[in-house]
């Protein structure tokens, strides 16, 4: 009896505040309330701008290390696993292939350990952070936790949310868990605080002049996720590159995140296309309504990246969904050099280039030549002020390596990790922050070291299911 009050008082409390109360649901203010730097306050939008100092910390370019292979002789799930990076900052390249249950066993078995680490951890942390002190926050949110309680509260959310999740994403979340061993609910869970939190994040898309001087490169975009550095996320970076074969769905595409996490907020596909996210706090009133109930982003981006092959079938995707919180989109097309900006909330879909580009901000945003860009928020003046400057100063030579050495470290932004895509030649630059227990460097991505990663080579992995392979117990 209980339980089911709780449960009509939690969809009681979602109709009644659906379009009143900010997107950012129980899981992603109880996480980002342990995010005590000043990205996420007004003091970070709205200070006085801070500089960074250059990233010199030379490119690895070496290639990754085989760690293992996966085959199932009964069925079509099968995988490869690599280490790529270099000393402490490693991270997995994981090849899966088979039906979406299948690839989830095969990731599940190669990527165990790092499963079994991060699922366990992460909720560990979201109890500790929701049994701290309620008066951090708003009245509504206190109610909330004291009435039906993180378990419940995530249960219910996903009630809510389901009708947009397809199937195959929960049953390559049965097969992962089934192989690692990890407990489904709390996956689950997990997966909803993705879908619900808005992480501050930084992108640029640079094409035409902004990148003249670039040999032989016609569309640049970033991807930089400032978001939970003091969790365990930083702890177990991977990229899955999802193949296509007997039983599988959809394109070739790379998720790039975190062993155990199959949404998706940063990552390609075999079509040249990537994504790019920043969660917004300061929309103003640009940004209409939220709701509560809809399309989760992570499953959204993933669906554009899974099934979607050009530019006009993403944004038609993300136009016509029935979207949720205020957002930031990027989404960059290698086939026509092209990238599109999307202002995004229940309410509002607006698409911006380079001519069009808003919010204005008094000049702290100004519109740049071939160039869409946002720098950790919307109304955010203080890091579009010097993300703008360092965009117009290597205007024409807008490289990865610019990027790398001084547009992200001046301007301070990608702190758990990065992503910087040639989406002409497919080549990735990825950087991830200090994992714990280790020493030496600095504990944000964008001073560490970045990995350059060829990504055609990744989608040109040979089936495991041809020659000599390991298969795990």
């Amino acid at each position: 009896i209980g339980f089911c009050l709780n449960r009509h008082f939690f969809l009681f409390l979602l109709k009644k505040f659906a379009f009143k109360m900010n997107c950012v649901l129980l899981t992603g203010v109880l996480f980002l309330a342990a995010l005590t730097n000043n990205l996420a306050s007004g003091a970070g939008c709205h200070g006085k701008p801070e500089f960074g100092k250059p990233n010199l910390v030379p490119i690895n370019t070496k290639e990754p290390v085989m760690v293992k292979k996966y085959v199932n002789s009964t069925t079509t799930s099968r995988g490869v696993l690599y280490k790529g990076g270099e000393g402490d900052d490693w991270f997995y390249i994981c090849h899966v292939w088979g039906t979406p249950y299948e690839v989830g066993y095969a990731a599940g078995h190669l990527m165990r350990e790092g499963i079994r680490g991060l699922v366990p951890s992460v909720w560990q942390y979201m109890k500790k952070q929701a049994e701290g002190d309620l008066k951090q926050f708003p009245k509504w949110l206190a109610d909330l936790i004291a009435q039906v309680g993180l378990e419940v509260a995530l249960d219910l959310t996903f009630d809510a949310t389901k009708h947009w999740i397809g199937k195959y994403f929960l049953d390559e979340l049965h097969g992962m868990c089934d192989a690692s061993g990890v407990n489904y609910k709390e996956a689950l869970r997990i997966h909803m605080l993705g879908g619900l939190t808005q992480g501050k994040c930084s992108m640029y898309g640079a094409w035409g002049d902004a990148i003249k001087n670039v040999k032989g490169v016609d569309l640049m975009q970033l991807r930089a996720l400032d978001w939970a550095i003091d969790g365990p996320f930083k702890n177990h970076p991977s990229i899955t590159v999802y193949h296509t074969g007997p039983g599988s769905i959809g394109k070739p595409f790379l998720n790039i995140g975190w062993t155990g996490w199959i949404g998706s907020i940063t990552g390609m596909n075999a079509e040249k296309m990537a994504i790019s996210e920043i969660g917004v706090y300061f929309p103003g009133k640009a940004f209409g309504k939220e709701s509560r109930v809809g399309y989760p982003f992570i499953f959204m981006l993933r669906d554009v990246l899974q099934f979607d092959s050009t530019l006009q079938q993403g944004l038609d995707r993300i136009g016509n969904a029935t979207r949720t919180c205020d957002l930031l989109f990027g989404l960059g097309d290698g086939k026509i050099s092209q990238m599109r900006g999307m202002a995004v909330s229940y309410s509002v879909f607006k698409v911006f280039t380079d001519t069009n580009l808003e919010p204005r901000l008094n000049g702290s945003h100004p519109k740049i030549k071939d160039i869409v860009y946002w720098g950790m928020d919307w109304l955010c003046p203080t890091y579009n002020k010097v993300l703008s400057e360092q965009l117009q100063k290597y205007h024409g030579s807008i490289s990865a390596e610019n990027t790398i050495k001084y547009i992200l470290p001046i301007v301070k932004t990608g702190d758990l990790h990065i992503a910087i895509y040639d989406l002409t030649n497919m080549n990735l630059w990825y950087a991830n922050a200090q994992k714990e227990h280790t020493t030496g460097g600095s504990p944000v991505a964008y001073n560490r070291q970045f990995t350059k990663i060829d990504i055609n080579k990744l989608f040109a992995e040979p089936d495991p299911k041809e020659g000599q392979v390991l298969a795990l117990p």
